[in-house]
């Protein structure tokens, strides 16, 4: 895949619209991007699973993995005023979520834009504005001027998923793209890069992508695809949080242009050790930047995965700023290495080696 087709790869999974038990539009997209590489099967969560074409059956299977859900929002009751009152899907800081632009899907399926809104500073008193803004105070407004309005003309009502609202750009001076969703697009779109790269290899080892959902609410997709695969190992590609604009240099573990982050440690996971060393060990022959990572927070599907009969897996984290807001910045250079990293990977891969991550002496 050429650098454009790269750009507008990553470009068009970030602008999907996609949050947890609303992945359907992000897993179309996904569906007709894999389809000259392999098979997919979806199920009832929407999880999306492609079988690599050239896989025999008679191999160890490796399971890559990444997830369609981003952060959203949405709708739990309509306000007397036509404002909607909302929950979280996933983790946000309350502070990052005024006067953000969204969209609504209504009952219809139709993409209703809307703002968060919060009372005017005109209206507050001197208490108000030096609080911290809480979700339950907040409303989403889509313009109505009745609860009545809302629900039977905007056909907006319990249930509705919300969207971030940002269209994806790309800077080709700097490298960079800015759009929302880079948890975990670029990671959707590392797959398809890396079913590419392999096109025309005959691997070692029978290989099937996972595009799990709902993994801002608990791994949930992964826990169910997992049991599908059945692996023998399982490489997850993650858009991870960079810490390059709050850290230290030398506790900066996942930095803008500094290559996929080897993840050792979060609150859910412990990288097997063998399997990270010769991920590590092949970034050094290659000449690849990363960096490895001790995370004191977060979790990603390497867990879950990785719970499903201990299977040795590791998570390939791409970096992006500001993960977990609208607006997200990501490097297209941290996208084709993180790619390249696992292309190489599975090209290196055999029963023996596979094997050889379980082994203790």
């Amino acid at each position: 895949m050429d650098k454009q087709q790269q750009i507008e790869l990553v470009k068009q999974f970030s602008d999907a619209y996609g949050v947890p038990g609303f992945e359907q539009d992000v897993i179309k997209l996904y569906r007709d991007q894999m389809a000259p590489y392999g098979t997919t099967t979806i199920d009832g969560m929407f999880n999306a699973l492609t079988a690599r074409h050239g896989n025999t059956g008679d191999r160890p299977v490796v399971q890559m993995d990444a997830h369609a859900d981003e952060v959203g929002l949405m709708v739990q009751a309509i306000r007397p005023s036509g404002l909607i009152k909302f929950v979280t899907l996933g983790g946000w800081v309350p502070t990052n979520v005024p006067a953000m632009r969204v969209v609504v899907r209504n009952k219809r399926g139709e993409y209703i834009p809307g703002v968060v809104a919060t009372k005017p500073p005109h209206f507050m008193t001197a208490a108000e504005r030096n609080q911290v803004p809480t979700i339950a105070g907040m409303s989403i407004d889509v313009g109505s001027v009745s609860r009545e309005e809302t629900i039977n003309d905007f056909a907006i009502d319990t249930g509705c998923p919300i969207f971030p609202d940002v269209q994806c750009s790309y800077d080709d001076q700097h490298g960079m793209f800015f759009g929302k969703a880079f948890d975990d697009r670029v990671g959707a779109a590392a797959l398809i890069d890396t079913f590419d790269n392999l096109k025309d290899d005959e691997l070692k080892v029978d290989v099937v992508a996972g595009l799990s959902t709902q993994e801002e609410v608990g791994l949930r997709g992964a826990y169910v695809t997992a049991r599908k695969v059945d692996p023998d190992l399982a490489i997850v590609y993650e858009g991870v949080p960079a810490d390059d604009t709050f850290e230290p240099d030398w506790l900066s573990q996942t930095r803008m242009k500094g290559g996929p982050m080897l993840r050792d440690l979060d609150t859910t996971y412990i990288a097997n050790p063998n399997f990270q060393q010769f991920a590590a060990d092949l970034a050094d022959e290659l000449h690849l930047p990363y960096t490895r990572a001790v995370r004191t927070g977060g979790g990603q599907n390497g867990a879950a995965i990785g719970y499903w009969k201990g299977v040795p897996t590791i998570v390939v984290g791409i970096p992006v700023r500001y993960e977990h807001t609208a607006y997200n910045f990501t490097a297209l250079s941290d996208f084709q290495v993180s790619s390249q990293l696992g292309t190489e990977i599975l090209r290196r891969l055999d029963k023996e080696t596979i094997e050889s991550f379980n082994r203790v002496d």
